[in-house]
């Protein structure tokens, strides 16, 4: 049997004591009822709870569609921002060789675009297209947030230009809404094959639905494995009112009370470069549904070891408002051992004969003895390792904590108003048609 993750909160007893976040994860069991029956705050968008296994049933044609891609192409641009992007993103750069543009060997590269509107980004981006045979799979619900829509504008004339409109058709994949919105449209006139993005399920949450599953595919990763990660995940954590043995009932009952003690800004903290997007989308679940009405704790993130020689100085004597929250991976997926050295010039022999791993594992548990004598308190989150199973499950974790953490703040954790207000002066400051009144008033106001 696979090992499941775990949360350990030894490193954070200094500052809450485990009866206490037994007691407040006991009284928090009541909003897995809440998320269960639909009957709190944001209840139209609970499809995500379920969807491990409701998934099952279209992975064969995620799977068949992935496989046409790859065989058609040697590049696919996945065109998407926030939650649309992410959730694959953190997925692939997990699973991925560190140096996959760079290997020999023949690989399926995905590239990412829409997820910003730089000039010079997309520019490079054609750059490299011009020499690739690719693919473009955009996901957006709407067809009409700004990034991803100009990206697929211009992706779309470059590669109809390439192969021809009729041959385009055919490599461009639509995930989208089932019914309406600008890019359903777009795909309908086109012929392009589509991928419903279900109305029940937000952004954030919509890793394990094509809109993650389908990029992770194409990079030729094993979504069967994900999946059943996610379920034992789900298993463990979703009916389960018992506090101690229901990791995501620890994990947001901890948080929720290092925030009390002040603590308002969490530090995500890996030890592989391999975790860099998982805090990332780590950072969008969190910040997006807890980040309201003036509550919720800044998301912020680390890779280590290489932070410690520049925010480490921070999170050692800084202000003290933080806490940190570390992925321990305890197997890497390969084995180097540090060789010996006659002359020992660089006083490493101390080391030599052992395994990298075992260095790291090192650094890591001084970076923990070190941060908590600087009354910084850490949460631990322990897996196994770095593949689909276990990423699954940390998937469903952090889902499910979210959303138990956002009721215990009192907050909505399924929308995200704020994210509204800078399009509103963005689209009036570009003249888009029907905000003409907006545009005259920011217009003033710049004077």
């Amino acid at each position: 049997m696979k090992e499941n993750l775990s949360v350990n909160l030894k490193n954070a007893s200094g500052f809450i004591s485990y009866e206490e976040v037994i007691a407040l994860a006991q009284q928090s069991a009541r909003h897995l009822d809440t998320l269960n029956s639909g009957t709190g705050p944001g209840s139209d968008f609970l499809g995500w709870l379920s969807l491990p296994d409701d998934i099952l049933q279209q992975l064969d044609r995620i799977e068949k569609t992935a496989r046409h891609i790859r065989s058609v192409s040697d590049t696919t641009v996945v065109i998407g921002i926030g939650g649309s992007y992410l959730g694959s993103r953190a997925v692939i750069e997990a699973l991925s060789h560190s140096f996959s543009p760079l290997l020999k060997s023949k690989h399926h590269d995905v590239i990412f675009a829409g997820q910003n509107i730089c000039e010079d980004y997309l520019s490079d981006l054609l750059e490299i297209l011009d020499g690739r045979d690719y693919s473009i799979v955009v996901i957006s619900k709407s067809g009409t947030t700004t990034e991803p829509a100009i990206a697929l504008r211009i992706l779309k004339d470059h590669l109809e230009k390439k192969v021809g409109k009729a041959v385009a058709s055919d490599r461009i994949i639509a995930i989208t809404d089932a019914k309406k919105g600008s890019l359903r449209t777009l795909a309908e006139t086109n012929s392009y094959e589509t991928f419903v993005i279900p109305d029940n399920i937000g952004g954030r949450y919509s890793v394990l639905t094509p809109v993650g599953l389908l990029p992770i595919a194409i990079s030729g990763f094993d979504i069967r494995a994900l999946i059943k990660g996610a379920i034992a995940m789900k298993e463990i954590t979703r009916n389960n009112k018992n506090a101690s043995s229901n990791p995501s009932l620890l994990y947001a009952a901890a948080r929720n009370l290092l925030l009390k003690h002040g603590k308002s800004i969490e530090i995500m903290v890996g030890f592989t470069p391999k975790l860099h997007y998982m805090s990332e989308w780590w950072k969008q679940l969190f910040g997006e549904s807890e980040g309201k009405d003036g509550k919720g704790i800044f998301p912020a993130s680390v890779d280590m070891t290489t932070d410690l020689h520049s925010l480490g100085q921070y999170i050692q004597d800084g202000q003290r408002i933080l806490f940190e929250t570390m992925i321990s991976v305890e197997n890497p997926g390969k084995k180097l051992i540090i060789p010996g050295e006659k002359d020992n010039s660089d006083q490493l022999n101390y080391i030599a004969g052992k395994r990298l791993s075992e260095v790291n594992h090192n650094a890591q548990t001084g970076t923990i003895l070190a941060h908590n004598d600087g009354n910084v308190p850490i949460i631990t989150i322990n897996i196994l390792s770095l593949d689909e199973y276990h990423i699954g499950q940390m998937i469903y974790f952090f889902e499910i904590a979210c959303a138990i953490s956002g009721y215990i703040l009192d907050v909505n954790p399924f929308d995200q108003p704020g994210v509204e207000a800078y399009k509103k002066n963005m689209f009036a400051l570009l003249n888009k048609p029907g905000y003409e009144e907006a545009s005259k008033e920011i217009k003033e106001r710049l004077k």
